[in-house]
Parts: C-alpha cells; structure tokens; sequence
C-alpha cells in the first residue's frame, strides 16, 4: 500500500515543488515506485518534470470523474506524474457537493497497490484542493522558509490539519518541517530555526535535523526541465535532499 505525503504550507515560494520533485526523483533513484500529484493550478510541478501540460488528462478531469485516474499518468525522467490544470483554480465554486473532501483519495484507491509513494504537491492555500490532499495523505512535510512570516503560518496550518484528522482523515500526521533556502551562516535562520523548534515543541511537530541549504541550482533546474539530481547531483542542494529523503525514510519504518 503506498505511503501518500502531501508537500504542504499556506505560504508560496518556500520550495513545495522543489521538495516534491527532488523527493520523487531521489525515491526513484533508490528503486521506488513513486506517483507525482500537481494539485496546484499554477503547474510548475508538471513543467519542472517535463511532462505534457498541453494536451494529456490532468488531475482536474480526474476529480470531475471524466478519467480515470489510472489513465492520467504519464512517464517522466523523475517519476510517474499527474500533471495539474488552471481549471482548478475554479473548483471551490465548481465542486459543491457533499463529500467533496474526499475527491481525491477516491480516485487514488485503484493504484494505491501499484505505488511504494505517492506525493503530492499542494497549492499555496488552505483551500479545498489542499483539504483533498489532507484527506487523502498519510502525512504532511512542511517547507518552511527561515523568516518571521513563515513562522506566523505554523499555527494556521496545525488547526487546519487537526480539522481534516477530524472530520476526513483520522491517520493524518505531520512528518515535520523542512526549512529551505537556508543559510547555515546567518543569524537570523539560526534564531529562526531555534524559534520555529520552540513553536514546533508546543504544537508537538517534529522539525526534520536536514535543512536545504540556499542556491540559485534548484531554479536553473526547474527552468531546464530536469531534477537535482540530473541537473547538479553534487551540488549541497542535491545532498541536502538526500538526506531529507533517508530522514523521511527512516521516520516511516
């Protein structure tokens, strides 16, 4: 049965997309099976993996119930993915019906077998694309940028969860979070990785020991179409992930 985690955080720019594609290619790597989901109506997860964002199935006509979900794959150099669509951003006002929480983890239910995880990349909201990732995950990783907004986000983002583990979704935990673009020699991610531990502490979420280190390699490989790991597999960004991914790993044996 797959393990699904949901790349999540209110914010933008924290490095959600980076996080999901670095993760699914290093997965990959280590002889994985993995299943990439863009639930964002921007798509850049779709783009960064080079897949076709013009004329396949996307996960909209999936939770409208006009494909399957099985028949929206396709194959990229990182992993199999699901690619998004700007019809989405429509959806709170499109899709009205009771149980439409749980769009998603019905569709996800005939690979579940087929897949060793399955990530998904989540919009910059709180929104009902995100409650449908929630819903249908068994864990959240948390991106989180070393800077005093980031840390106000926490606490929205912990009540939503606990809603979701409510009323959706029973299982769903936080793995932790993984602070990004950070910068090991300045004070201020110092004191703000030690003030998002103490937040982290009360709320009673883990913050992963890994953290990705700032550099400009992550973007020059999304505007390449390639992964970390084919673009700059020596470069502290791609170690960086790596060890977040044994970290990840090793939390959920």
């Amino acid at each position: 049965m797959a393990r699904v985690i949901s790349v999540s955080n209110q914010k933008g720019g924290v490095g959600k997309t980076t996080t999901t594609c670095s993760l699914a290619a290093g997965l990959k790597k280590k002889g994985f099976r993995v299943l990439m989901i863009d639930m964002d109506p921007q798509g850049n997860l779709g783009f960064s993996a080079g897949a076709d964002t013009e004329i396949s199935a996307t996960v909209y006509d999936v939770l409208k119930g006009e494909v399957r979900l099985q028949f929206a794959i396709q194959k990229t150099e990182t992993a199999d993915m699901i690619v998004s669509s700007i019809l989405l951003s429509g959806i709170e006002l499109e899709f009205t019906k009771t149980g439409r929480e749980f769009l998603l983890r019905e569709a996800l239910k005939p690979v579940m077998g087929y897949y060793d995880y399955i990530l998904i990349d989540t919009p910059p909201n709180l929104g009902i694309l995100t409650i449908n990732a929630f819903a249908a995950s068994n864990e959240i990783v948390v991106p989180m940028l070393p800077d005093i907004f980031s840390l106000q986000g926490i606490s929205q983002l912990y009540e939503t969860v606990e809603r979701v583990k409510k009323y959706c979704n029973p299982i769903l935990s936080i793995s932790g979070i993984l602070l990004t673009k950070y910068s090991p020699r300045s004070l201020l991610s110092r004191e703000i990785r030690g003030t998002a531990e103490l937040i982290a502490a009360d709320l009673n979420i883990p913050i992963f020991k890994s953290c990705i280190r700032n550099s400009i390699v992550a973007s020059e490989a999304q505007s390449v179409q390639q992964n970390l790991f084919q673009y700059a597999p020596k470069n502290n960004v791609a170690k960086d992930y790596l060890q977040f991914m044994e970290e990840l790993l090793a939390k959920g044996r």
